[in-house]
C-alpha cells in the first residue's frame, strides 16, 4: 500500500515490490489486466500500476 493509502500493482521482481503483507494476483500479460484484477478483488480501495514498474498503469 502506498503512504497516501491506494493499493499499488508491481511486476514480479521490482525493487519496490513489498516485502510482507501483499496479495498475489495471478500472471498477466501486462499491468492492466492486473489492475482490472486488483479492483476486482478489491473494490473499494483505489488501485494504482507502480511507478517504476507498471508506469502506464500509474495514476500518481
Amino acid at each position: 500500500m502506498q503512504s497516501n493509502g491506494d493499493y499499488e500493482v508491481h511486476r514480479l521482481g521490482c525493487s519496490y515490490f513489498p516485502t510482507e503483507d501483499y496479495t498475489y494476483l495471478g500472471e498477466f500479460y501486462g499491468c492492466r489486466t492486473a489492475v482490472t484484477e486488483a479492483k476486482r478483488k478489491f473494490p473499494y480501495r483505489e488501485i494504482n500500476g507502480c511507478y517504476y514498474c507498471s508506469r502506464e498503469c500509474h495514476t500518481s
